[in-house]
């Protein structure tokens, strides 16, 4: 039993370059075609709903309604992209295209595998809010020098929403599954959050949910920033987030392990 357990985790400290490795190479000879798509959404909710909502709200928490809604875009499409990488492209890796059954032959153990599909979604996520944090900067939503300090708050995102999404995608038969996910958990948390509107504006109730949202503590470190106001309770945000990313990893190994075992 502990040999099967020792065999869902990482064999080393740097086998899951390997994995992560083959990802990029197979995602340059797409690549502005996937960073095309990560940003659609964020930037459709961004000019369309700032220009358009900014209009009649005016000022949020002291700043523009559009400067308001890009920091939460920020955060989101970090979320939207490590997820959809995990739960298409890994789905497929495992399922239909037997990718990982190839690696498995090799000396990679699975925890090898699962790292190295955790570490290339969240950096598919750190490109696709770096992007949103730039076109923010360079409209005016944000200072150009908010840039370097909301970059470890997006990756350290990715690595949580990924964790998160290798749970599910653990678990699901199939791929219509996902909507369960993307429909039940995904969307909603986009408007518990704060991304959209401030949290305060939501019933009591559902503020005390939003504590416990990954989303919520993403949001919280970078919209501060971005906003070039004060980030209260740093600790607890990245230790949140820092969670979210870590435990839910193990739990995945050890369900990847399960359903390839079957």
């Amino acid at each position: 039993m502990g040999e099967g357990f020792a065999a869902a985790l990482p064999a080393n400290a740097w086998n899951w370059i390997a994995v992560w490795r083959r990802n990029y190479m197979a995602w340059r000879k797409v690549a502005l075609a996937s960073l095309i798509g990560n940003l659609a959404d964020p930037m459709i909710y961004l000019f369309s709903l700032g220009t358009g909502l900014g209009l009649m709200i005016g000022r949020v928490d002291g700043a523009s309604y559009i400067a308001f809604l890009a920091a939460g875009m920020v955060a989101t499409s970090a979320m939207t992209a490590s997820t959809f990488e995990t739960i298409y492209a890994v789905f497929a890796r495992m399922h239909d295209q037997r990718t990982w059954e190839a690696i498995l032959h090799t000396q990679l153990t699975l925890g090898d595998l699962v790292l190295g599909e955790l570490a290339w979604a969240a950096t598919k996520a750190f490109l696709a809010g770096t992007a949103i944090t730039i076109v923010a900067a360079a409209v005016g939503y944000s200072a150009w020098s908010s840039v370097i300090y909301v970059l470890p708050a997006i990756a350290l995102t990715g690595f949580a929403f990924a964790s998160l999404a290798l749970i599910v995608t653990a678990l699901a038969p199939s791929y219509q599954y996902f909507i369960f996910y993307q429909t039940l958990v995904i969307t909603p948390m986009l408007f518990l959050s704060g991304a959209v509107f401030p949290v305060s504006q939501l019933p009591s109730a559902f503020q005390e949910v939003a504590g416990f949202l990954p989303l919520a503590h993403s949001i919280d470190l970078i919209r501060p920033v971005m906003l070039g106001q004060p980030v209260g309770n740093v600790g607890l945000h990245i230790g949140a987030l820092c969670m979210y990313a870590i435990l839910p990893f193990f739990i995945s190994a050890a369900l990847f392990r399960r359903r390839l075992m079957r």
